[in-house]
Order: C-alpha cells, then structure tokens, then sequence
C-alpha cells in the first residue's frame, strides 16, 4: 500500500461538536484529571495495577451495532473509568453487514481504528474514502476539527473492529490521515510495533508520547516488553486467548494497566492476540 497516497492535510474552520459526549467540549474537563482515574476502584488487584475483567466493561446494543467500552463513552458513564493516562476511549464494536456510523464531527483527538475481521469504509471531510481491511491499522489526527463516516463495506457480514482515542499533545493539529498495512511487521512470538509519536519509526504516528505494540503467540511463548519512557503505563488488551502478565491472568477482552514498571513479561497460556498500549500517564 502506498503510504503517502492516504496522507493528507486539511485546514478546517470552527463549528459545532453536536452531541457527541466524549471529546469536544467535555475534554478539557477530562484532561484535567489526574492520574488513571481508577481511584477508588474496587477491580484494582495489588499497587500499581488496574485490571478491567471483559465482562465489567460498558456496552449498548442498538442493534446494527453491538459495543463494548473499556472507558466512558456515549450513555456510559462511569467515574472510576474515565480514562488510563493519555487513553480516553477503547471501543469493541461489531457493525451489521451494510450499516455504520453516517457523517459526525471531531475535534482534538487522535482516533486509531484496527479492524478484527472484515471491511470498514471510510470517508472523510478531508477528502479521503478509503476501505480498511483486517490486517490494516487506521489513524485520523482530528486537530482543528474533521467529520467522517465509517460503514461496514460488507453486504452479508459483520465487521468488528477497535477503535481507540488517545488525547493529542497539544490541541490544534492540522488535521490528517494516514493507513497502512501491519500485515507486512508482524513477528511471530513477539510484540512488533503498529504506532508510535514520529513518522520516521516504525508504523504510523500519532501526535502524542505513545506506542502500540500487537502481539500473536502460540501457547507457551513469552516475551518481555520494555517502556520507551519513564513517564508512561501500559494498558494491555487480550483480543483472543489466555495470557498471564507478570502473575495477573487476563481472558479475552480482558483489559490490564501497569504502571511504575520498567518492563512487563508476557506469558501466552493459549493460542493468543494481545495489544499492548503505551501511553503517558
């Protein structure tokens, strides 16, 4: 896939962020809070940890699309969830064949979309209509402001999909887009990176102090991560398996923090997909 060709930059004018209830006008309220958010929090399990069993997490059914949140988002709130560090939003969503979400408006947010299986059609006030794959990893920088759609592009199956925010560095980027394959990094047994805060490293880039690592293991393997910095946590979620990180066993959907750590050591007791997210904290 050409990179370059998903590459464009756009300068928006001022307008309304509608009802949308999770970035927009409630952001700067939750930039400002402190910390993970988690405190109190009857899930953390030992000092330094959080751990979000997949069962706990939100969710709503509205029947062509079927979520799950890790974090606050749309109807559900809930204060010892707000945000992991620079985290805001882990969506699990699965979109009936054909349907998907029409036009809407962003501002301020780096949005990271990986789709698990199928086809997501995107379009956006920028000018870019493309189709994400599974296989594929999506970003869209909103900055100044950005509407876009996204629908599933198959006719007779579902499309189920991640989709991430992680609060930028700084408001007012020019917005952007870029999408590239992650099909081409993979390494068996080992955490290969997808996402990181420059351009020049490896997969795409988002505007903020982060790295995002995908990990496939087979049963029996290990690897050990290292932090990039000493002023982030790492928030990992299990897509399918069972692994155990550090002594912490994690089930699928299940999602775990860590923080005041230099390096964490993963364990894959199944066959197993894991995201590893670095943020600042």
């Amino acid at each position: 896939m050409n990179r370059k060709k998903f590459i464009k930059n756009s300068a928006l004018s001022a307008f309304s962020l509608g009802a949308l209830k999770a970035s927009g006008s409630t952001q700067k309220k939750e930039k400002e809070q402190l910390g993970h958010n988690h405190i109190p929090n009857h899930e953390i399990k030992r000092l330094n940890t959080v751990l979000h069993k997949a069962n706990t997490r939100g969710g709503a059914d509205h029947g062509w699309l079927k979520a799950k949140h890790s974090f606050s988002f749309a109807n559900y709130q809930n204060p010892e969830r707000m945000h992991f560090g620079k985290l805001r939003v882990l969506n699990d969503d699965t979109i009936a064949a054909a349907k998907g979400f029409g036009m809407h408006p962003h501002k301020d947010m780096e949005i990271i979309t990986i789709p698990l299986s199928g086809n997501l059609e995107h379009k956006d006030s920028m000018g870019n209509t493309s189709v994400i794959k599974s296989g594929e990893i999506q970003v869209m920088s909103a900055g100044t402001g950005v509407y876009h759609s996204e629908f599933n592009a198959n006719k007779d199956r579902e499309v189920k999909l991640l989709q991430i925010w992680v609060f930028p560095n700084k408001n007012g980027h020019t917005p952007r887009y870029d999408q590239i394959s992650i099909k081409e990094l993979y390494k068996p047994n080992q955490f290969f990176q997808i996402l990181s805060n420059t351009d020049q490293d490896q997969g795409v880039f988002i505007h903020q102090d982060a790295w995002f690592h995908m990990g496939e293991f087979e049963p029996g393997k290990k690897d050990r991560y290292t932090l990039k910095s000493k002023n982030s946590g790492v928030y990992l979620f299990v897509i399918d398996g069972e692994v155990q990180i550090n002594d912490q066993a994690l089930e699928p959907r299940d999602g775990f923090g860590i923080w005041n750590t230099d390096q964490i050591e993963l364990t894959s007791t199944t066959k197993s997909k894991v995201l590893l997210i670095e943020v600042p904290l």
